[in-house]
């Protein structure tokens, strides 16, 4: 008639790691993204901001100082 002893701090600790890994497997699969996915809008991104740039009218001056004074 023994009973399993188990030491509760430990098995606070176990259950708290496997609530722990629970939350990260969630957040992986509600905010994570495959590597694929991020180069893909990466590459986006970059094409946009060139034909952006490609469209302006006047260079920006370096400098700072203006072009038609």
């Amino acid at each position: 008639m023994s009973a399993e002893i188990i030491n509760l701090r430990m098995a606070r600790k176990q259950k708290q790691r496997q609530d722990k890994d629970k939350a990260a497997e969630d957040n992986r699969r509600k905010y994570g993204r495959s590597k694929a996915e991020r180069e893909a809008a990466r590459k986006r991104r970059e094409d946009l901001e060139s034909h952006v740039d490609g469209h302006r009218l006047a260079q920006d001056d370096p400098s700072g100082n203006d072009a038609d004074s």
